[in-house]
């Protein structure tokens, strides 16, 4: 911040997202029977997946939280086809995650669902927050979740008779068979500096 005729002016064009208060969140967390959890000045409400359409009603409806921004997913998986294990055992599940915010406060919170692995499922929120309608298709695409009341949910990006899930971390990637994550990077040296009499 700096002042310029005796007003506090951003130095940058606009102010960093705020973070909600604490209260917003344990709020929205206790009327649908889940968990608060801040995780890098932004909190999460993990709801069980049976609660996700209510978490996401609510959230609109009686908190403010009226945009989401984005809705995707999280493969947590011991077993991968490409790269490393993690360092520590996971509980192998899908996490659906979806950030919903208000427009004036800035106050954003990601709403959280472990789902099944073995049969993804959650009810769609495509009527409740209409832009969800298509990170809905890419999540059933990419990851195999299931949603269900979706209206559509035909391929966006992939042929209609392409095999598999890309994102989900047992999926095959021909170009890491290949070339083995994370690959080998052919770098030269750089040439030597050299003086430069006209400067």
């Amino acid at each position: 911040m700096s002042a310029r005729n005796g007003e506090a002016v951003t130095d940058s064009p606009s102010e960093p997202p705020q973070t909600p208060a604490p209260g917003l969140a344990a709020a929205l967390a206790e009327a649908v029977g889940g968990t608060p959890v801040e995780i890098n000045r932004t909190w999460k409400v993990r709801v069980e997946p049976s609660a996700w359409r209510e978490a996401a009603a609510k959230a609109r409806d009686e908190f403010g939280l009226v945009f989401l921004s984005w809705l995707s997913a999280t493969d947590w998986a011991n077993q991968t086809a490409v790269g490393d294990p993690p360092d520590e055992e996971v509980a192998e599940r899908f996490e659906l995650l979806c950030a919903v915010s208000d427009l004036e406060a800035g106050d954003l919170v990601i709403l959280s669902a472990d789902l099944d692995k073995d049969s993804p499922r959650a009810d769609s929120i495509s009527d409740i927050y209409p832009g969800a309608n298509w990170h809905e298709r890419e999540a059933a695409e990419m990851f195999g979740i299931d949603f269900a009341g979706h209206p559509d949910l035909d391929k966006l990006y992939l042929p209609d008779d392409f095999q598999g899930h890309p994102l989900r971390k047992s999926y095959p990637l021909l170009s890491r068979e290949v070339k083995p994550w994370p690959g080998t990077v052919d770098v030269e040296d750089m040439p030597p500096a050299t003086e430069n009499p006209e400067a």
